[in-house]
């Protein structure tokens, strides 16, 4: 099952996540929060690992409306957006919303994980 939409882009590591979190930002989203799992397994585990960042996008408008119409969907968020390193470039990959909330099995929320897969379809087009 694919659980993801994603995109490989040509380019260094360090531009495509800015690339990618201005273009969350064009798209209504703010980046919660940043974690570079590169540095904390090497911190905390000290293993080498590629380079691999994760970025909790949430779009408060929509977040809301979603809370509005299930309040555990809040167990659910922010949506995550991953830019990691391959032998071939790197890739930008989000979880595919309308997965994500399917497991809510709550049809009101219906029109925002599609709403939230446009815009990351988007972002990606964008990259």
């Amino acid at each position: 099952m694919e659980y993801t939409m994603r995109k490989r882009i040509d380019d260094d590591f360090e531009s495509v996540v800015e690339k990618t979190m201005s273009a969350l930002e064009d798209e209504g989203f703010g980046v919660l929060c940043d974690i570079d799992v590169q540095a904390t397994f090497a911190e905390k585990l000290n293993e080498e690992f590629r380079k691999y960042r994760i970025l909790g996008a949430c779009n408060p408008q929509l977040a809301f409306e979603g809370l509005e119409d299930e309040i555990e969907l809040g167990a659910l968020l922010p949506c995550n957006v991953i830019v990691y390193e391959t032998d071939d470039g790197v890739t930008v990959s989000a979880v595919d919303p309308e997965q994500l909330v399917g497991i809510t099995d709550n049809p009101e929320l219906d029109s925002i994980s599609e709403e939230v897969a446009d815009r990351f379809e988007r972002v990606l087009d964008e990259l």
